[in-house]
């Protein structure tokens, strides 16, 4: 048995998530999920391996998407709040993600403004176009929004957990499960603790690596690959300060896969789209080998 104990969403990338407890998974992930992205002038993406502070800015998205709303932790009021109507009629534009062009629905001059100002550079704000058809790679490939690759990511409390241990043999502090920014969260079912003999599967860390097939509440999940893991992860999602070292050079001594990069969690692309709530019962009904 586990559980769904965290739903995240992170409607603009690169910037804080909102924790949900009931959420729909659509065929490009959670609703709203990576819609939105800030992009250079010439329509570079932004994220917090450049610009740290990007952690800072507290996004909210109406349900139905029309509205969104921009404010940042840091210094509340310097840069006020921006209340957006989203537009999906604007001219498209090319933009960069990891050297692939997409096209992206410019939101305005405010929007622009407003994050030049927080992050000190010129920027602008897109949106995913309605007819954006992207599809990210992995075992079982699926349509994806501005994600970095597959719609979700799926950790399990019990990896970090692992993680933390290690940190603490090397005198270093835990760190929070925020700093890996995952859409799914899992641990074990109510009172059964974190005993791998009892046939909790969330209770062995990394057991995400090996789940093929996922169920939750109305929805299906395929798994894709596994999360490489860059400078993101030295980002303090409260502060946006950046760290030197830690977790990186902690998990580069028992995460390294056979490519070379440091791994931590697992993307899954969605089979079948439906309602998820935080409490529902995740099975996985096919498993397989973990990739190194």
């Amino acid at each position: 048995m586990a559980d769904v104990v965290e739903l995240i969403c992170y409607p603009v990338k690169g910037c804080a998530g909102t924790s949900m407890s009931d959420a729909f998974l659509t065929p490009a992930g959670l609703t709203h999920d990576r819609s939105f992205m800030v992009v250079s002038e010439e329509g570079v993406y932004r994220t917090q391996r450049r610009h740290p502070r990007l952690a800072l800015v507290r996004p909210a998205v109406s349900a139905d998407g029309s509205r969104l709303t921009l404010d940042s932790a840091d210094s509340p009021g310097r840069y006020g709040t921006v209340h957006l109507d989203v537009t999906t009629s604007a001219p498209r534009r090319d933009v960069d993600l990891f050297g692939a062009t997409f096209q992206g629905i410019d939101q305005g001059d405010d929007a622009a403004a407003w994050f030049s100002g927080v992050l000190g550079a010129p920027s602008r704000l897109v949106r995913v176009p309605p007819e954006h058809d992207r599809i990210a790679d992995g075992l079982t490939p699926g349509p994806s929004g501005y994600a970095d690759s597959s719609a979700v990511h799926l950790l399990t409390r019990s990896s970090l957990t692992l993680l933390d241990r290690r940190l603490a043999e090397h005198g270093a502090p835990p760190v929070p499960m925020n700093r890996f920014r995952p859409n799914i969260v899992v641990d074990t079912g109510p009172g059964q603790g974190h005993d791998s003999d009892r046939g909790d599967w969330a209770a062995v860390p990394h057991a995400e690596d090996r789940a093929r097939r996922i169920s939750i509440g109305g929805a299906e999940l395929g798994y894709a690959k596994l999360a490489v893991r860059c400078a993101v992860t030295l980002v303090d999602q409260e502060t946006g300060a950046r760290q030197r070292r830690e977790p990186l050079r902690t998990l580069a001594g028992y995460r390294r896969a056979a490519s070379g990069g440091v791994v931590f969690g697992a993307k899954f692309s969605v089979v079948r789209p439906g309602k998820l709530s935080v409490g529902d019962d995740v099975v996985v009904p096919e498993w397989g080998d973990a990739e190194r």
